[in-house]
């Protein structure tokens, strides 16, 4: 994968729970990594079709081996303003080199 089609800027990101001096609750952000990734939204390609186990799945994005994080199921992925859920992850080739995360797109919820 060359860099020139890592050209998504891209925060992985841990939703913590914080509680203030009151003792309320509060869902905050924890910025792990900020980067650089291939992003592909899902399409009609044999590829995505292929997936069908994955069928949930939205987007995908490819990235660079992050040394000293492991990256799972419980972060999410902010892109372009949007939140994507970590629906899998996947070290290619068992190299170290790069992940590919398969991820769907996140409501924004109303409420606030």
């Amino acid at each position: 994968m060359s860099f020139g089609k890592m050209n998504q800027k891209i925060q992985i990101v841990k939703v913590t729970n914080q509680k203030d001096s009151a003792g309320f609750s509060t869902k905050q952000d924890a910025v792990l990594a900020t980067i650089h990734a291939y992003k592909e939204e899902k399409n009609a390609t044999e590829k995505w079709v292929n997936m069908a186990t994955f069928s949930s799945a939205t987007c995908l994005f490819r990235f660079r081996f992050i040394p000293n994080l492991q990256v799972t199921t419980d972060m999410v992925v902010i892109s372009d303003q949007k939140r994507y859920q970590i629906v899998s992850v996947e070290n290619v080739r068992n190299r170290n080199m790069y992940l590919e995360v398969l991820t769907t797109e996140m409501e924004v919820s109303a409420d606030g």
